[in-house]
């Protein structure tokens, strides 16, 4: 099924060019399995060929990202949480949602506030879910665009330079992708307990 959807993913970049990577990068933010890791280094091989530019890429795939999440937030925003659970539970398993998954990504945006639409782009377990959350706790709509967007062109930039690294070699690398989850996890921690120690020197620092 991975490979039918690879072959999928790459015929569409070829025939669509940036709007198909628009369209792929907003599908797998508004929670359809479309795997960027797919995505975006492919289009990275067309960069470095010459038929695509790297950057403009990069800012499709992240504008991409941004519009689905916004998606994602209006149905936190509109629907209760347990119409939400519902659905998942219902209809979670034909977009390979999980209740689990979605539980977890609300987990972690009670405890680490808004600052995690930001840290949770660059994890690929958790950053198509986020938005889900960020909506239910009706999180001020530009912040969550400024960080989605944000996050989201760091992670495309990531994804398009490997392909543009790895040229045509760049599929070699994608059952190794799920690996960096782990190391992009503590990264995410470490900055989260950054970003809140400074947050109490400062009111420390107030009273």
């Amino acid at each position: 099924m991975l490979e039918q959807l690879s072959s999928f993913i790459i015929h569409f970049i070829e025939s669509a060019g940036y709007f198909g990577i628009f369209i792929l990068m907003t599908l797998e933010s508004a929670l359809i399995p479309i795997p960027s890791e797919v995505t975006m280094p492919f289009s990275g091989f067309l960069a470095q060929k010459g038929e695509l530019s790297f950057w403009l890429i990069v800012t499709v795939g992240a504008f991409g990202n941004l519009v689905g999440s916004l998606i994602g937030y209006a149905v936190g925003y509109f629907l209760e949480e347990n119409v939400i659970v519902n659905l998942i539970r219902k209809y979670g398993k034909f977009i390979l949602v999980s209740e689990h998954e979605y539980l977890r990504s609300v987990k972690w945006f009670n405890k680490y506030g808004n600052g995690i639409a930001f840290f949770s782009r660059l994890l690929p377990a958790v950053r198509t879910f986020i938005s889900l959350p960020a909506g239910l706790a009706e999180m001020n709509i530009w912040k969550f665009s400024i960080y989605t967007f944000l996050g989201s062109f760091i992670w495309s930039a990531f994804l398009t330079y490997i392909g543009f690294y790895m040229g045509s070699k760049w599929s070699s690398l994608e059952p190794y992708y799920r690996k960096f989850e782990y190391v992009i996890l503590v990264a995410m921690i470490i900055g989260i307990l950054y970003y809140i120690n400074h947050k109490l020197k400062i009111v420390k620092f107030k009273k």
